[in-house]
């Protein structure tokens, strides 16, 4: 029976690096494989899938208004498995389409992305996944004090931490930095911290 997964984790656990990993797996046994990302993060270039590594291939792309499902079961030949990076950014009716393709088209749907923002919010996407996906897995990384880094925090260009602003700001180690807990509070209480 297919399923739905979510791989979560904090920025620069290697989710991405996991996702072209397990793509290529697939692939070496000879099944066909399906990967978005979204449309919005253009950081490995338009339609790509890239990590920190240098690991990258091209992806279809999608918004948020797009029907996942419908997209699914027009691909021919159907693949073996869709991989979605960058997942916090789907829309709510997009993971309950993406469960459809696991439960009615019998694909699985691997799913890879951030939990919560640099605010300790869940993101919609993110959100749906928990509630939703079958099989949730998170792909861990640290904090520079050696501890499960559960929380990000923004960064303005001088390094310095952002307590407020939009949710959704495309960026990487340039703009995000992974922490514990108790660094995340300890930097959000005292912008500047790092």
């Amino acid at each position: 029976m297919a399923k739905l997964y979510f791989h979560y984790s904090t920025m620069n656990a290697g989710k991405s690096t996991l996702l072209l990993q397990a793509a290529h797996n697939y692939e070496e046994r000879g099944m066909a494989v399906h990967l978005l990302t979204a449309r919005l993060d253009t950081r490995a270039g338009k339609g790509r899938i890239g990590s920190r590594i240098g690991l990258a291939r091209e992806a279809g792309t999608f918004g948020t208004a797009d029907d996942l499902f419908r997209h699914v079961e027009a691909l021919v030949p159907r693949p073996a498995c869709v991989f979605v990076d960058e997942a916090q950014f789907l829309a709510g009716a997009q993971v309950w389409q993406l469960a459809r393709v696991a439960d009615d088209l019998g694909v699985p749907v691997m799913a890879y992305g951030l939990r919560v923002d640099f605010r300790g919010e869940l993101f919609p996407g993110s959100a749906a996944l928990l509630a939703l996906a079958d099989d949730l897995r998170e792909v861990r990384t640290i904090c520079h004090c050696g501890r499960k880094a559960t929380m990000v925090a923004r960064l303005d260009g001088a390094g310095n931490v952002v307590t407020d602003g939009d949710q959704v700001q495309v960026g990487g180690n340039e703009s995000y930095l992974s922490l514990c807990r108790r660094h995340w509070r300890e930097a959000m209480e005292e912008p500047g911290f790092l």
